[in-house]
């Protein structure tokens, strides 16, 4: 009985490491964002691919609205964020708009980031991956 109680158990351990094993990539890509934003529309390249929390880790930024910022009147707002808001509420697809055009700011953020720190992707094919 005590050999079948244990074969049991081991067995069943077994099923929930491999189904945890098995789920695990399903749920690990909840953090990629994709910067497709339907204010765009159709586009030449597909859109910029990041996982979230691994870029800000990496680059170990903590305050969101180094990304995220709010504008009042030219100036930047150091202790406001924009987060949970889309890019394009602000920024217009249309040159002339008050503020930066909505590719533009995309990236005139991140590449002029990535330019000033030596680090991360600066060609288009490293944001916006054909695959």
């Amino acid at each position: 009985m005590k050999k079948g109680t244990a074969a049991l158990y081991i067995g069943m351990g077994v099923l929930i490491s491999i189904l945890t094993f098995m789920l695990m990539p399903a749920y690990s890509q909840e953090d990629i964002v994709s910067l497709a934003d339907s204010a765009l529309g159709d586009r030449e390249r597909p859109a910029a691919v990041f996982a979230h929390e691994e870029h800000n880790e990496k680059a170990e930024i903590e305050e969101c609205n180094v990304c995220h910022h709010v504008y009042k009147d030219g100036n930047k707002i150091e202790d406001e964020s924009s987060e949970g808001q889309g890019c394009s509420d602000c920024h217009n697809i249309k040159e002339g708009y008050p503020t930066r055009p909505l590719m533009k700011a995309y990236h005139d953020l991140c590449k002029a980031c990535h330019l000033e720190n030596k680090k991360g992707p600066i060609t288009c094919g490293e944001c916006h991956p054909q695959n």
